[in-house]
């Protein structure tokens, strides 16, 4: 098949932030292979040579690729663990590739799937192509220019650059003819999908083939010789695998796969009540971000620290041998596991301001409100508008009734006298308290609180 120069887009922010680099004895390479099976990030490997391979330092770095498709405009949890495995490859020396799907998400990954993927319209893909670089950018930056690099160890690449160019006819005569029917069946994702209601589209029967070919490609004309994934994507790699060995006739090409991120019992983690855990501040704030992995179980979260974060193995096994001893404060393992992966996702920046929204929800805290704070929860909890007139001189008995805070004035004044009613944080002792101008935040805003859980935010027009 005819070779094709593609554009790919080099990427790196302005000051990466500060990395640990793995431990390792002078002079010597650390094993990324040995590092993710201790941490629990190791599925299977196409290859035990791989093992060896990923520190010998006389064959020079590996290049690596995971592949992420634009179904969303934002990546996910789900795809976060591909980015973390790419990033200790990065910090153990060697380069990341991030394919972007822009072809292969016209069709969709069956994978895991129990039905087809609705197609996209071409703007939709666009925009979720953008979306996608950015946070994949903002992340593997974090890791660009480890020990001695003078040049940024990850590249962003888009498929759909070389896809662009190939015909049916060629591909069919080049690559088809290599695809066995039989091993194409027998791989899960598609057994799974022969058995069910929907069966499978012809289309999405040849996804392996597409992201084969990917692999083959980027083996050929990048020097990638190592594909990573989840365990669903095994048939995937194993698909690119075989079509270097056929058609190159080379060794050299290895896969790798992590487990799907699940909970001690057994379900998928990252989803919330409201829907998918996102890695775009946009479609979920760095707050509530920050919250979920806060919340997560103590059968959980030790697992959760080897896997989603870069924390020390002793540090970790010092956090897991701390909750069985007397004295130890509820939650302290979880608040380490949150400001680790919102750091890690968001940045400082957005951890500080996950913290600072946490500290702003805690009725009692001592902490300046601002309206940029309250704003920054206001998707996080009940919201309301009212004229700035209506507000002035309102008795909070009847702004607490009137925001949806309660039902009843009677019920208001009931946990008013309990202490339980709090303004802006402050808890309120009179009943007959008016809204003053200086109590509204800026001249905008207003956050009401009814205990600990109960809140809302008050815009003022």
């Amino acid at each position: 098949m005819k070779s094709f120069n593609f554009s790919s887009v080099s990427c790196s922010l302005n000051t990466p932030q500060p990395t640990v680099e793995p431990k390792s004895q002078a002079g010597s390479t650390p094993n990324v292979v040995k590092i993710l099976k201790e941490r629990g990030l190791l599925e299977s490997i196409t290859n035990e040579n791989l093992r060896l391979v990923c520190s010998d330092q006389t064959a020079g770095p590996l290049k690596v690729y995971c592949g992420f498709d634009p179904t969303a405009e934002s990546l996910h949890l789900g795809n976060l663990l591909g980015l973390i495995v790419l990033s200790w490859f990065q910090r153990c020396g060697h380069k990341a590739v991030a394919l972007i799907g822009g072809a292969t998400g016209r069709i969709g990954d069956p994978s895991g799937k129990s039905q087809e993927r609705p197609e996209l319209d071409l703007n939709t893909l666009e925009k979720n192509i953008v979306g996608i670089m950015e946070i994949i950018n903002k992340i593997l930056s974090k890791n660009a220019y480890l020990g001695s690099e003078k040049h940024s160890n990850f590249v962003i690449l888009n498929n759909y650059d070389w896809w662009k160019e190939v015909r049916l006819l060629d591909f069919l005569k080049q690559v088809g003819r290599y695809a066995r029917v039989g091993s194409m069946m027998s791989k899960e994702s598609v057994k799974k999908r022969l058995e069910s209601e929907q069966g499978m589209s012809y289309t999405e029967f040849t996804y392996q083939l597409l992201q084969g070919y990917d692999f083959l490609y980027l083996f050929k004309n990048e020097g990638v010789n190592v594909q990573i994934g989840g365990s669903d994507q095994w048939g995937n790699i194993t698909a690119g695998t075989e079509l270097i060995r056929k058609i190159l006739q080379v060794e050299g090409a290895y896969g790798l796969t992590f487990p799907l991120l699940l909970k001690s019992d057994g379900t998928k983690f990252g989803k919330s009540e409201d829907g998918a855990i996102w890695l775009s501040p946009s479609m979920l704030s760095p707050y509530k971000f920050y919250q979920y992995f806060f919340s997560v179980p103590d059968a959980d979260v030790v697992r959760f620290l080897r896997i989603l974060t870069f924390l020390d193995m002793e540090e970790i096994n010092e956090l897991e041998s701390a909750m069985t001893k007397p004295g130890y404060v509820p939650n302290t393992a979880q608040r380490r596991l949150a400001e680790e992966i919102t750091r890690f996702v968001h940045g400082e920046d957005g951890l500080s301001e996950a913290l600072k929204a946490t500290e702003a929800l805690r009725p009692g805290s001592e902490t300046k409100l601002d309206w940029k704070t309250i704003e920054g929860i206001a998707e996080d909890v009940p919201s309301c508008s009212l004229p700035y007139s209506k507000v002035l001189n309102l008795l909070i008995v009847d702004l607490s009734v009137s925001s949806g805070l309660f039902e009843s004035k009677s019920a208001a004044r009931r946990l008013l006298k309990q202490g339980g009613v709090y303004l802006n944080n402050k808890r309120v002792d009179n009943e007959s308290k008016r809204i003053e101008a200086e109590d509204i935040v800026d001249g905008k805003v207003l956050l009401l609180s009814a205990g600990k859980k109960n809140k809302v935010v008050v815009r003022i027009r």
